[in-house]
């Protein structure tokens, strides 16, 4: 009889351990430091209720940037899903650190001659091999944990930007809406007054022509917008995990002021690099990989399994002989040499892609500086500039239609270039704030300051 044992009480040791605390409040850390905003994981039934409450109490009031990002952060389905991958983490650092169990066997076999007793063989197994290589094996699974960790928030942080984009997005085109309805209004009644003035002989059939044009095309851009409207609040809807009544939510009327001082562009680059999820990440994952290649180099000549245990066995005589047994496997031909290089080729990958990343996260960062600078400029040159003289014109228009000097139709024209220079300023607001969502995402954090009202 083979009754391999040996380390066996020493492995029952192993099966002691209990999974790592739970990590998702490094996660939630994660997010409040760079975004203000709390990120919930729902877990049960009573978890689900009390964020469902909190989020219809969200949807009860106008709905902001902020808000959005908050529901965002409480609704949104595919983070739940992403955030199961931290439990997934979880359950391998416990099964990093368990053995496998004990194997037992069992023969029992009956002579055909004198003595006629039985002979019994019994055999049990544990692979040392595993105990000797848990901690490590223990260490790159908390690693992973870690990288869970990292991974999660940079998701989350991703789902921020797209929210604030697509928020700003559909709030401009809302504002947008209501300024081409006003214009619709105005050269529709530009057309009438038009249509009049040809009948009484005083305006050729080409600039009716042209103005019966010019009011289709507004309604025609009022079509269009109110289709890109219901397309932006459903890339909303999708993003906060809305369905049913409550896509009935209320935007907002109108976008935020631009701020009356901006952020400090310094250290932006290196602000990036510091608090970059997913180059901490990239990071992550370098260290679980060289971890990995160091285990396997270091072990390549270890065998894959080593039995240790007892062997006691009872002849039909009677007589039991009992002893140490040893079984292993003898690494003379295959030492690892093929996972070893695919390790190494793995490591040198991920260092060329973390140092590709960092350059990338530099040059995001100066683009994205460049377009909330360039947003900003734009913004003050059109509400300094271009619509307080669009404004201005049409008042002198009006003061002079008031003493016959111009006629309606010049005054109508004055209102439309009022109208355009308006829009002009409310796309300059929308393209600021979404740039300024973009450096926020390219920083890796909010930029500090006062995103403004919403």
């Amino acid at each position: 009889m083979k009754f391999q044992f040996g380390w066996f009480a020493v492995g029952l040791v192993g099966l002691g351990c209990t999974a790592s605390p739970a990590s998702f409040d490094r996660v939630q850390s994660k997010v409040a430091e760079r975004t203000g905003h709390r990120v919930e994981w729902n877990r049960d039934r009573a978890e689900a209720g009390r964020l469902e409450q909190e989020v219809s109490s969200l949807l009860r009031r106008p709905l902001t940037a902020e808000r959005a990002v908050q529901i965002a952060l409480l609704n949104n389905r595919d983070l739940q899903a992403r955030f199961e991958e931290l439990g997934i983490a979880q359950a391998n650092l416990v099964e990093a650190g368990l053995l496998t169990n004990p194997s037992f066997g069992l023969s029992v076999r009956f002579p055909d001659r004198s003595p006629s007793g039985k002979n019994v063989e019994y055999s049990i197994a544990q692979n040392l091999i595993e105990l000797i290589l848990r901690p490590a094996r223990t260490r790159i699974a908390a690693g992973q944990v870690a990288e869970a960790e990292t991974s999660a928030a940079n998701e989350v942080l991703k789902v921020v930007a797209e929210v604030k984009t697509a928020f700003y997005t559909a709030q401009a085109r809302k504002q947008l809406l209501d300024q081409l309805h006003a214009l619709a209004q105005t050269n529709e009644t530009a057309t009438e007054f038009t249509r009049r003035l040809h009948d009484a002989g005083n305006v050729s059939e080409l600039d009716l022509a042209n103005q019966q044009s010019a009011a289709a095309q507004s309604q025609i851009e009022v079509s269009q917008s109110e289709l890109e409207l219901r397309r932006d609040r459903e890339r909303l809807n999708q993003l906060l995990g809305l369905s049913g009544d409550e896509i009935d939510w209320v935007m907002a009327d109108h976008l935020p002021e631009i701020p009356g001082s901006e952020v400090s562009f310094r250290q932006l680059e290196s602000r990036a690099l510091a608090q970059r999820l997913d180059l901490q990440l990239a990071k992550t994952k370098l260290d679980s990989l060289g971890r990995t290649l160091a285990l396997r180099a270091h072990t390549r000549y270890l065998p894959a399994e080593i039995s240790l245990g007892i062997d006691t066995e009872r002849d039909p005589g009677g007589v039991r002989v009992t002893g140490p047994t040893l079984d292993l496997e003898l690494p003379i031909f295959n030492q690892g040499q093929g996972e070893i290089a695919r390790l190494t080729a793995q490591y040198r990958e991920a260092q060329r892609e973390l140092e590709s990343l960092a350059i990338n996260i530099r040059s995001e960062v100066r683009t994205a500086r460049d377009q909330l600078a360039a947003a900003r400029k734009m913004t003050s040159y059109i509400g300094s500039e271009l619509l307080p003289i669009r404004r201005k014109a049409l008042q002198l228009t009006l003061e002079q239609y008031n003493y016959m000097l111009k006629g309606a139709y010049d005054l109508l024209l004055a209102k439309q270039n009022e109208i355009a220079a308006e829009r002009s300023y409310l796309e300059a607001r929308r393209d600021y704030w979404i740039a300024r969502a973009e450096l926020e995402r390219a920083v890796g954090g909010g930029l500090g300051g006062r995103p403004g009202s919403n």
